[in-house]
């Protein structure tokens, strides 16, 4: 039986804090599943401007929603969560050793707050993740990929064989990336195409994976694909604009359906046996005529399913019934089960500060 229940989160409108009610609903293994594996989630929405962070207590489900502005990509590292959001990327900073402080004390179990942020401008970023030299981030407007630097709003430092040149126009939407050993390995587009926005006449059946390394095409035929991901010796990509989990042989190029779901699917991670997908509804728009999912509109809802990678079935969910109407990306944070984080501009000044010095006596070397 689902667990019905509400919460609220501020939204900022011209200066005033007003508030969006968010009502969800989750299956009774979900929170069980959270505690045993041990981990939270982190689920971001650009639409409604979340940041939702999902752990568990003793009482059940913790949901909080953070402000980033038109909130995409999340990553979480060793000792940072990065969080794509309209101009810029956040880099939320590890200090856990402060979670048993922040009332109320003894709640949380992991503890991250802003520190930085990088400004790339409006590229449209979508997957991020960490590699063996930093952040990677799949920059949708410029058909690449690139890594940060303090002197430039982005560094290129790949893009499929197919674009003739790096421009801010979404040829191909290149969106998901897979890593492997630190380094990019596979990424996801919705067509291989070189022209300004090509990909959008033919988003129904070109969707396409890429090997990084050789640039060749390793799979066709997808619906809007997003969420490549590497899990277990398998390469696992979401065949969104039809609603389902899979997998693809890079031999091949055979794509094999493991669950269909009620929702538009985007945002994959994984922990232990089990795959954290990310359900959206979609919008009226021209963005996703004649996509086979539209024509189950009304059966979509917007949350994250678990599936099970054991039998290939969904077993347990969160859905959010209002205020929150689609899913961008899905992280975990393994070994949390209830963490805190911070927002970099607090929705009111009620928040509590924390703050972060060096002991007393000592001076950090720049």
């Amino acid at each position: 039986m689902p667990a019905d229940e509400n919460t609220t989160s501020p939204d900022s409108a011209a200066g005033e804090p007003a508030m969006r009610e968010i009502k969800f609903q989750h299956s009774e293994h979900f929170v069980p599943l959270l505690k045993s594996l041990p981990c939270s989630l982190l689920i971001s929405t650009y639409a409604a401007g979340k940041l939702a962070v999902v752990g568990a207590n003793a009482d059940g489900l913790t949901l909080s929603f953070l402000n980033f502005d038109q909130c995409m990509g999340v990553a979480v590292g060793r000792e940072q969560i990065a969080v794509g959001t309209r101009h810029q990327i956040w880099f939320l900073n590890d200090a856990s050793t402060l979670a048993a402080q922040i009332p109320p004390k003894g709640a949380y179990d992991a503890c991250y707050l802003p520190r930085t942020s990088f400004h790339t401008a409006r590229i449209h970023g979508h997957d991020l993740a960490w590699g063996s030299d930093g952040l990677w981030v799949v920059n949708t407007l410029f058909s690449c990929l690139c890594t940060l630097h303090a002197g430039f709003n982005f560094v290129p430092r790949w893009r499929p064989p197919f674009i003739s040149k790096l421009e801010g126009t979404d040829r191909c939407h290149l969106n998901g990336l897979a890593m492997q050993d630190g380094r990019p390995k596979y990424v996801t587009a919705m067509a291989e195409s070189n022209e300004p926005a090509g990909w959008r006449p033919t988003k129904a059946s070109s969707g396409c994976v890429l090997d990084v390394e050789s640039g060749e095409t390793v799979a066709r035929g997808f619906a809007m694909p997003h969420s490549p991901r590497l899990h277990e010796g398998k390469l696992w990509v979401l065949n969104s604009g039809r609603g389902e989990l899979g997998t693809v042989d890079p031999a091949t190029g055979k794509y094999e359906a493991v669950e269909s779901m009620p929702g538009y699917t985007r945002g994959l991670a994984f922990a232990g046996p089990f795959a954290f997908v990310g359900l959206s509804q979609i919008r009226e728009t021209s963005v996703f005529g004649g996509v086979p999912i539209a024509e189950r509109r009304d059966e979509l809802r917007c949350g994250v399913a678990v599936v099970d990678l054991r039998s290939g079935q969904s077993v347990a969910y969160l859905e959010f019934l209002t205020g929150v109407n689609e899913v961008f990306a899905v992280d975990v944070l393994p070994g949390v089960v209830n963490p805190c984080l911070r927002e970099p501009i607090p929705a009111t000044e009620e928040t509590d500060d924390v703050w972060v010095v060096p002991p007393e006596g000592e001076t950090p070397t720049v």
